[in-house]
């Protein structure tokens, strides 16, 4: 899976997300979730439909 960044509330700042998942939001919405390479923390990032359609095929 490609990396991705989202940003770290605690860290103030954008980090790389460590073991990346995809997830499917209630509204069928993608993202991906995982931990932040800084802080530890989880960290999420909403997916635009082209990256979703991207890592689907």
């Amino acid at each position: 899976m490609k990396e991705y960044e989202a940003y770290d509330v605690k860290a103030r700042k954008k980090v790389k997300i460590l073991e990346p998942k995809l997830v499917q939001l209630k509204n069928s919405r993608w993202a991906v979730k995982g931990k932040s390479s800084i802080t530890g923390l989880t960290v999420f990032r909403i997916l635009s439909k082209a990256e979703a359609e991207k890592l689907q095929k």
